[in-house]
């Protein structure tokens, strides 16, 4: 009977023992899974403020070109070179009051 409580004994510390490494292999995997989320969140907001400047840049460059295209004098020169247009004389001027 001795020798029962003594297997009794042993088996209720290898499942003791074996919950405890249960628990931490658990634990650690999930650590090591939060870890490599962070990474990658780290990863993608980086990503994400890269592409945002990307676009700022271009947005800045665009308005930059806008400004260009409205110019007076690019517009006055294409009314001339292309249009053939001038400028008007006094005389076809209207003044509306």
């Amino acid at each position: 009977m001795a020798h029962k409580v003594k297997k009794n004994r042993s088996t209720r510390r290898v499942i003791i023992w074996f919950i405890i490494m249960a628990v931490f292999i658990t634990e650690l995997l999930i650590y090591t899974w939060s870890r490599v989320q962070c990474v990658k969140s780290g990863y993608e907001i980086s990503n994400v403020n890269k592409k945002n400047r990307n676009l700022i840049n271009l947005q800045n460059n665009l308005k930059v070109e806008l400004a260009r295209l409205k110019s007076p004098e690019r517009l006055a020169k294409i009314a001339k070179n292309r249009l053939g247009l001038k400028t008007p004389t006094p005389k076809q001027m209207i003044i509306i009051p």
